[in-house]
């Protein structure tokens, strides 16, 4: 067992605070990776705070890391120490259903094993990755290329594959009309990823004051929801959206938004039931789908993706002593696009 330093969090009202935890003893096919960087998502924030069920305290949030592999076991074929990787929101599945059993871990009828806030194979609670170092299994981790630095992989790990994984499995390409609800963590990298597959990308945002960011990131087109005229201009114009806010949105509308035999897809999660008129389903072949994260295998594939066509993440590098900080400024939407914690800084 190894004690490293980290970041927990004790209660869902109280800041993180800075801790020890400890790490268990490598297994034949463990890797153990000295964490450089860890991004901070969303659904850190919603776990820390009892938001999505009662957390195991003290609990470390971070399922975006980056970092070297410094030890592996007796039987670990893929990695060696010195190697650049990551791991992201799935650090174990049951490797026996059939979701696994077809490279698809994220759908795992077992249920996956989040990298934060469960209860690991020898029975002892998962911690994150806001800490100096990681043990996991070879499986479920992912080689980071050279040419990607390491800071700005980090959020690919979890904001990355989630847009990487619905755009592959809906074929985005030259030929498709493309929105992004929302231009956040998420979303941004929607844009990125949407244009770099050759999709024309529109961004669907509540205002327009992110309109010069959206267009500069690779958008053709920039519109804000607010404006009722915009529902009415747009009807019937994209083939596929991704949603990627987690608020409680007037899918009627949305879904207008899409040509014969296109498909919205939520990636955000909302806090409530949504409605969903079934006549503007049915009158155009319409689909309302969802998507979470991507199997290991597509991570890899997204990463190789990035560092082939140059798509990283717009990130501002924080120390770990501005975590709290950095919470209260994604709950307030004043972040362009993802912080990233320097781990060196615990």
């Amino acid at each position: 067992m190894t004690t490293v330093s980290a970041y927990a969090a004790t209660s869902a009202t109280e800041p993180l605070t800075k801790t020890t935890i400890t790490r268990r003893a490598p297994g034949p096919r463990d890797v153990v990776i000295d964490i450089k960087f860890a991004g901070i998502c969303h659904s850190d924030i919603h776990v820390a705070k009892a938001e999505w069920g009662q957390p195991n305290y003290p609990m470390v949030p971070g399922h975006e890391i980056a970092g070297i592999v410094t030890e592996v076991g007796s039987e670990v074929s893929r990695y060696t120490p010195g190697d650049r990787v990551g791991l992201g929101l799935i650090s174990d599945s049951c490797r026996q259903c059939s979701s696994c059993l077809a490279g698809l871990e994220q759908y795992c009828k077992a249920g996956l094993t989040p990298t934060v806030n469960s209860i690991g194979r020898d029975g002892q609670p998962n911690q994150g990755g806001y800490s100096e170092g990681i043990v996991v299994d070879e499986n479920f981790v992912v080689r980071i290329p050279d040419s990607l630095p390491l800071d700005k992989a980090a959020p690919l790990l979890c904001a990355g594959i989630t847009l990487y994984s619905p755009l592959r499995h809906w074929k985005a390409g030259e030929d498709t009309r493309l929105a992004i609800i929302g231009l956040g963590g998420l979303g941004h990298m929607g844009v990125k990823l949407g244009a770099a597959m050759g999709a024309e990308v529109t961004v669907l945002s509540q205002s327009l004051k992110k309109m010069e960011d959206g267009l500069r990131l690779g958008a053709t087109h920039y519109h804000a929801t607010s404006d009722p005229d915009t529902f009415t201009k747009l009807r019937g114009s994209f083939d596929l959206i991704l949603n990627t806010v987690s608020a409680n949105l007037p899918l009627g509308d949305y879904l207008n938004l899409l040509d014969i035999g296109g498909t919205l897809v939520e990636l955000g999660i909302p806090e409530h039931p949504m409605e969903v008129p079934a006549a503007t389903l049915a009158s155009g072949r319409r689909t309302l789908s969802g998507s979470q994260v991507g199997s290991i295998a597509e991570t890899q594939e997204m990463l190789d993706f990035c560092a082939e066509h140059d798509v990283t993440p717009e990130i501002e590098l924080i120390e770990a002593d501005y975590i709290n900080e950095a919470y209260e400024r994604v709950l307030a939407s004043d972040v362009r696009y993802r912080f990233v914690i320097d781990i060196s800084s615990l």
